[in-house]
């Protein structure tokens, strides 16, 4: 996810709600957000992305809400959080992190009959570049396979995508960047995105409120 492209940056104004409160002197913001990350389970729940229309493949995500930066600040202060968020949130967070990060187009997919793909995000420019993510939330110590990342690159040829990501909460099999089917892949047409990966790019792009 989130790998050697560099498309630009996403829609501007999307964190605006979160520091335009004219009726608020600064302190009583920062205490209002302080508040608001302390109630962890209600955050976790809330909306983090905009839908947009309905396609053949999925939900088009039209903007990133303002739990989607509040939850990224939680994972960073306690990074043992990313395990709380379930498999369904991670979709929509890095669908969310797609678009934020300037793709022209970002489907997530149902939940049932995704084909191998959680989210799928278009870049339009000199030619079209499609990427398709399969998001695995994983608990700590459940390691993505082989055979899992092998699945991944299936799909890929079945959509004829120009590049796929796998990401996980987790980590990878030793060795696996190594294994022979499929380090030829390997970054160019296959990107593997591990837990602290996953954090240090989500940081990134909330970083970026352009």
């Amino acid at each position: 996810m989130l790998g050697r492209f560099h498309p630009g940056r996403g829609p501007g104004g999307l964190f605006g709600p979160f520091v335009t409160r004219p009726q608020m002197g600064s302190g009583q913001v920062v205490t209002e957000r302080n508040n608001t990350l302390l109630d962890t389970p209600s955050l976790l729940m809330q909306a983090v992305i905009v839908p947009g229309d309905r396609t053949p493949e999925g939900q088009l995500v039209e903007a990133v809400t303002v739990p989607w930066f509040e939850i990224i600040e939680l994972l960073n202060r306690d990074p043992s959080l990313v395990f709380q968020l379930s498999p369904r949130k991670w979709e929509e967070m890095i669908a969310g992190a797609y678009n934020k990060a300037g793709f022209d187009e970002v489907t997530l997919t149902p939940r049932s009959g995704d084909l191998g793909r959680d989210v799928i995000a278009v870049k339009r420019g000199i030619g079209t570049v499609r990427v398709i993510d399969q998001v695995k939330a994983y608990a700590s110590g459940h390691l993505v396979t082989a055979d899992d990342v092998r699945a991944l690159l299936g799909v890929l040829e079945g959509d004829k995508a120009s590049k796929g990501f796998l990401t996980t909460t987790s980590d990878f099999a030793p060795k696996l960047p190594d294994d022979i089917l499929l380090k030829p892949f390997i970054p160019a047409k296959l990107e593997l995105i591990n837990g602290k990966a996953l954090l240090a790019r989500l940081k990134e792009l909330a970083e970026n409120k352009g």
